[in-house]
């Protein structure tokens, strides 16, 4: 299962998004937004993270324009590792190293066939164990102390 959320600068790839998910049979759950209209990133980032925590195996796509907004705003959920990932590249190893649940892309930085690509690795790649998990238990720790 996929949570995909976005605002509304990242809506019209958050709607290709979901079109690509079911050629490639994948269940998603949109939380929104639903238009064009201005709205606020942060509140779709913790819907989905929420969502995310709370659906047994899921992974989570946010888009907004850059990207960083709701990479931010995801990251303030104890549990989420999302990921601002601008290439195929940095999804693998987001998923490999740092066991990230939540990927987030930049609609005004990378065109939809990128997206694709970068959406097939991360929900592709499987996390490396071994010595990354010392690393993402050290997060988990961090998030304890605040």
């Amino acid at each position: 299962m996929i949570i995909i959320g976005s605002d509304h600068a990242g809506y019209k790839l958050k709607e290709l998004i979901k079109n690509y998910l079911n050629e490639i049979g994948e269940k998603y759950v949109d939380v929104g937004t639903d238009s064009e209209e201005s709205c606020d990133y942060p509140i779709f980032a913790e819907k989905a993270a929420k969502k995310v925590l709370s659906t047994e195996n899921t992974k989570g796509i946010l888009v907004c324009g850059s990207g960083i907004g709701v990479s931010i705003a995801a990251n303030k959920i104890k549990g989420i590792r999302a990921a601002l990932c601008m290439n195929s590249e940095l999804a693998e190893m987001s998923r490999r190293h740092n066991d990230a649940n939540i990927l987030c892309l930049g609609a005004r930085y990378i065109d939809f066939e990128t997206a694709k690509k970068i959406i097939k690795i991360f929900l592709s790649t499987e996390f490396e164990g071994g010595r990354h998990e010392r690393r993402v238990q050290e997060i988990k720790d961090i998030e304890q102390n605040y």
